[in-house]
């Protein structure tokens, strides 16, 4: 999808154009309460449910009302969009947005100082100086701890291919590019193939790892950058009958938990989504109070395999 064609979405939906949402709302009604309107990435996956879960936690201990919403899939920019806008035609307090594109939300992004509504950037950021803060995993650290353990599992040496989520996103270029710089730096004797995209789909990338495996019988590894890339990797090594894979994954739910108990998986770096949940309606009420905030406010990934999935610091990082 063009940069372009996605400016104008922007342009358009901040005349005014509305969509239905995925999304819920907590906290009440009431209209003394600060309101903050989250737009996230999608809905569909345990993550976002998890970084719901925690947001709506904080909300109840802070006295906030917050919505949370998200665009079915997470290739769909246009639909992201629409609801940023429809959430800034209600005049919240605060916005939460994670930016499926960085660049693409510009207009709106203005839009929303111009109301001086403060905007809390949250897992990835946005190529604009209009967030109050970023409240996000470094995910360019988080990724190459995947490759020290995918260098680690395959002694250094072999062939690796990469299903990544987007190109557009800064979580998926830091994941990208993370993974990859790592490699070139530490891992001389490995070689990686160039990232193949299936926007966080589990069918998508189920698919990019099958053509990947009949185009490389050689192959070692496979790297797949967040939840539904994982899964679809999981689910395409299996359907290609190819025994032997290195499979490193990125967050957690129950199909890389059940894949790394059974071995299918190797490990995976898991975020802490409850936790940035929680951050992100902290810092969107400290912004309210015209309380300052650092640019970026880094939480936390952890490394888990077999070895420690069930050390207490991990089961309370994971999620199913």
């Amino acid at each position: 999808m063009k940069l372009t064609r996605l400016a104008a979405a922007a342009a358009a939906a901040a005349l005014g154009l509305t969509l239905t949402a995925c999304g819920s709302e907590s906290g009440g009604g009431g209209g003394d309460q600060p309101y903050i309107a989250i737009v996230s990435k999608g809905f569909q996956h345990q993550f976002w449910q998890a970084v719901k879960q925690g947001a709506e936690e904080e909300a109840a201990k802070l006295g906030a009302r917050v919505t949370f919403v998200g665009p079915a899939t997470e290739q769909d920019v246009e639909e992201q969009l629409n609801m940023l806008t429809n959430d800034l035609a209600k005049s919240p307090d605060a916005i939460g947005f994670a930016a499926l594109d960085s660049k693409a939300a510009a207009p709106l992004l203005e839009q929303a100082q111009a109301q001086d509504i403060p905007v809390v950037a949250f897992d990835s950021g946005v190529e604009s100086d209009i967030p109050v803060t970023t409240v996000a995993t470094d995910n360019k650290a988080a990724a190459a701890e995947a490759a020290k353990h995918m260098a680690e599992a395959l002694d250094g040496k072999g062939k690796v291919a990469m299903v990544v989520h987007d190109q557009t996103s800064r979580s998926g270029i830091d994941r990208r590019d993370g993974f990859r710089e790592w490699m070139e730096a530490n891992a001389p004797g490995i070689t990686v193939l160039d990232p193949q995209y299936g926007g966080g789909d589990q069918l998508e990338s189920a698919n990019i790892t099958k053509s990947i495996i009949s185009a490389n019988p050689d192959l070692d590894g496979v790297y797949a950058s967040n939840e539904g890339s994982a899964i679809g990797v999981i689910n395409g090594v299996r359907e290609s009958g190819k025994e032997g894979l290195t499979v490193v994954g990125f967050d957690s739910g129950q199909a890389q938990i059940d894949a790394i108990r059974s071995g299918a998986m190797t490990g995976a770096v898991t975020q802490d989504p409850i936790d940035m949940g929680r951050r992100l309606v902290a810092s969107a009420m400290k912004a309210i109070n015209g309380e300052e905030l650092p640019k970026q406010i880094d939480t936390n990934f952890y490394w888990y395999d077999r070895n420690n999935i069930d050390d207490e610091e991990i089961q309370a990082a994971i999620y199913e």
